[in-house]
């Protein structure tokens, strides 16, 4: 590493007018973003295209247009509301039901409510009657009611649960009515909890749920979350660092940098309208205040010894800047490189994160090596170094040294034990499978998310899938082949347990009286009404589709059911030339993309590694140090990888991202100690005295302080956002915590055994070492001077 390029880190020093001038210029333009970045975006929009109209000549002919029918479907409702009784069939409950419903409709937003008694009915010369017979009806009158809206294919599984205990209320919305949020979820409730007090003697539960109220859930909770664990987490952090400084100025100063840090990157991220992303909104604040103040506590403790030694305020900042400024550089590179594999990602969370987080660790470095250095570098650092010989980790670090000490002994066994820990738990990692479930990112307890709980109980889940069947134009839309194969996929959706209520034109034709074979039963098509049949069956397009209910159980849970199916619909598909079978829906992508979870984990990680080994193998100008730093910041992934494994947890989105951040964030550590490790051998080499293990062991005192320091802030600002009532965001809290002191572990403990093992030391690793251990009272002292030791020591 270049002296000139170490030393180049003192301008921001020197040049306290340019500093002045760029943290005023980036504090501005992300207040603007914060205000109004609709005047930048205005600054970019391109100009509106001319438009050409296509002559009579160029138009394509229109295809022709099926007919216009209004199908019921139970699948395109934006609000379900969830109601749980044993009384709906009863006169006090049928009326109770009814008058919910009624309600709802006079809700100006409301556009309609598809319930039981909405149906029509099976046969087109039928007349729609109620399922529930009038105030007079006796018991028996209702019980056979019961049983025919079970038998209904559109009402028993669909819109009744099949014990008759749960109904679904499906509502659409005009949203030109819609004044606010809250009227689309507790104004319903409202509405139905109002028309339920005039039957006091019903049970009815009632739960909201759907598209709508799940989004409302997720923002309502994220912008809860935003502001209450980012004042926690900020708060503990100051808390802790007050605690470990000893010095309430050294604190607030090295508050700065992450503070300008998150202000900087959540304005300008304003700029590229990446809403609704909770990692965005809640994690990466917290994320860019802990990587802040990482590099912003290795900055101050080297700034506080130079002060200590006897150098003036501007001296000691410029001073420390060039020391520790570098390594900074480097932990900031590392931890971009590992963010902006997040980039490479197919979903669009991971992608918007990576690349916000690549911004916030790039205007975060610019903030900690400029504003730490100048306020340091005025009054405000005259007393910085007050309380520095009595913080908590510098008037213990004579014990803690002791590890230092036990490690270059055994420095043999030690290293070894951790390549081989190292490996095998990768290893174990491996096993992890990718999942996937609805609920991840909504609170546990949240009315929607119980809500889609009972749902998958009562009615075999919330989601749908459909297998979709296609024919060529050979054959006839009224072949009993149609039907043929739509029931043998039918039969197939049947047979297994974790897909519920199949739906198709066979289920409303096994429902009208008469059997037969095929030939004789499907033209009993076009006795069904065509709201009923096109919601299935489109005889302009040449398909069909076979609808099925899938439950929230981790879509891990239904890969080898969709597997079967796909297997069963292909042999289908070859028994009946001309016909085409497809399975979609939303469960089914999601499945398709589980394996791409994992590719994503792969590539992330792969390149971020190959790239920081790259940089690291450079900056030092060492392929040796290069691979030995590998692993040390491989065993907190694999720590984190095993903790997951034995709690019996599965790889989710959240776990991708949480890993590839911790590999940036593990890094920084190992460089720290690395960049002490090369200027205290360098320094020795100057000398002429000392041995590679001295240098290691000045490096482990040198860093010990910061790295303790850091460890222990990160670990308690994460450990804030552990009582979040979001499950994603509980997770990746506990990786994180997890990662970082694995990392502490594997930088103190393992790095100094391999440097000692592998790299360039003058003597054999089972040599005694001079500890620097006086042997009359066991005092530690410096190894060239014999003088006590302390930190200050080293900047001689």
């Amino acid at each position: 590493m270049s002296v000139k390029f170490q030393k180049a880190f003192g301008w921001t020093v020197d040049r306290r007018g340019i500093v002045w001038a760029l943290l005023l210029c980036l504090t501005a333009i992300a207040a603007i973003g914060y205000l109004a970045p609709e005047m930048v975006w205005k600054l970019f929009e391109p100009a509106p295209a001319a438009v050409n109209e296509k002559q009579p000549s160029q138009q394509s002919t229109p295809r022709q247009a099926a007919p216009i029918v209004d199908v019921v479907s139970i699948s395109d409702s934006e609000v379900i509301l969830v109601i749980d009784s044993s009384q709906f069939f009863t006169v006090d409950g049928s009326q109770a039901l009814k008058a919910c419903v009624a309600a709802l409709e006079e809700l100006d937003y409301v556009e309609s409510v598809l319930w039981v008694d909405e149906i029509p009915p099976l046969n087109i010369f039928g007349l729609r009657e109620s399922f529930f017979p009038g105030v007079h009806a006796s018991e028996r009158q209702f019980e056979e009611a019961r049983e025919a809206a079970l038998a209904h294919p559109l009402v028993g599984g669909q819109l009744l649960s099949h014990d008759g205990e749960t109904t679904l209320l499906m509502v659409k919305l005009n949203w030109f009515f819609v004044e606010s949020d809250e009227a689309v979820t507790d104004g319903l409730r409202r509405a139905v909890k109002s028309a339920l007090k005039n039957f006091p003697s019903n049970d009815f539960d009632v739960l909201v749920t759907g598209s709508v109220p799940m989004y409302l859930t997720f923002i309502t909770s994220q912008e809860a979350n935003r502001f209450k664990y980012q004042i926690i987490g900020y708060g503990m952090v100051l808390l802790m660092a007050v605690i470990l400084f000893r010095g309430f100025r050294a604190v607030m100063i090295v508050a700065i940098a992450p503070t300008l840090g998150v202000f900087w990157t959540l304005g300008l991220v304003s700029y590229f309208d990446l809403q609704d992303n909770p990692f965005i909104d809640i994690v990466l604040p917290i994320l860019l205040s802990m990587v802040g103040l990482t590099d912003g506590v290795h900055l101050m403790v080297e700034i506080r010894r130079q002060r200590a030694s006897g150098l003036p305020e501007k001296q000691a900042a410029k001073r420390g800047i060039q020391k520790v400024g570098l390594a900074c550089l480097l932990t900031s590179l590392t931890t971009a490189i590992g963010f902006g594999s997040l980039s490479m990602a197919h979903h669009r969370v991971i992608r918007e994160f990576g690349w916000a987080s690549v911004l916030g660790v790039i205007v975060t470095f610019i903030a900690v090596i400029t504003s730490i250095p100048l306020a340091c570098s005025t009054w405000l650092g005259k007393s910085i170094h007050h309380g520095h010989e009595r913080g908590l980790i510098d008037r213990n670090l004579s014990r803690i040294s002791v590890i230092i000490d036990f490690v270059l002994r055994h420095s043999r066994v030690v290293g070894i034990l951790g390549i081989v820990i190292t490996f095998a738990f990768t290893a174990i990692s491996l096993t992890l499978r990718p999942d996937d479930r609805r609920t991840t990112g909504l609170p546990m307890k949240s009315e929607a998310a119980r809500a889609i709980d009972h749902m998958d109980q009562a009615f075999g889940g919330l989601e749908m899938g459909f297998v979709e069947v296609t024919w060529k134009a050979e054959v006839p839309s009224d072949s009993p082949e149609v039907l043929k194969v739509v029931t043998e996929i039918d039969d197939t959706l049947r047979q297994e347990p974790l897909l519920g209520s199949p739906l198709s034109i066979r289920s409303f034709i096994d429902a009208l009286p008469g059997d037969g074979d095929f030939e004789e039963r499907m033209p009993l098509l076009e006795l069904l009404p065509p709201p009923l049949k096109r919601a299935y069956y489109s005889p302009e397009r040449r398909s069909a589709k076979i609808q099925f209910r899938v439950q929230d159980l981790g879509i891990a849970k239904y890969a080898p059911v969709f597997e079967r199916v796909r297997e069963e619909c292909a042999t289908i598909a070859r028994n009946h030339p001309g016909f085409s079978v497809r399975l979609g829906g939303e469960p089914v992508r999601r499945w398709e993309s589980l394996f791409q979870i994992v590719m994503d984990l792969v590539y992330s990680l792969g390149s971020a590694s190959l790239i920081i080994f790259v940089v690291l193998s450079l900056a030092y100008r060492s392929l040796r140090l290069g691979l030995i730093s590998i692993i040390p910041n491989i065993f907190p992934l694999a720590v984190t990888g095993v903790y997951l494994v034995v709690t019996g947890q599965t790889l989710e989105i959240v776990s991708v991202c949480a890993f590839t951040v911790c590999l940036g964030i593990a890094v920084d550590d190992t460089i720290h100690f690395l960049t002490r490790y090369e200027e205290e051998r360098a320094e020795l080499q100057a000398s002429g005295g000392g041995s590679e293990r001295e240098a290691i062991r000045r490096a482990f005192i040198g860093t010990g302080t910061a790295l303790i320091m850091t460890t222990a802030v990160l670990v308690v600002g994460f450990a804030t956002v552990m009582f979040s009532d979001m499950r994603d965001q509980r997770i990746f809290a506990s990786m994180a915590g997890l990662t970082i002191s694995a990392a502490l572990f594997g930088d103190l403990v393992f790095l100094p055994a391999l440097l000692s093992l592998f790299g360039n030391s003058d003597r054999s690793p089972d040599e005694p070492v001079d500890a620097g251990l006086d042997p009359e009272d066991g005092e530690t002292t410096d190894a060239i001077t014999s003088e006590p030791m302390s930190p200050a020591t080293f900047d001689r």
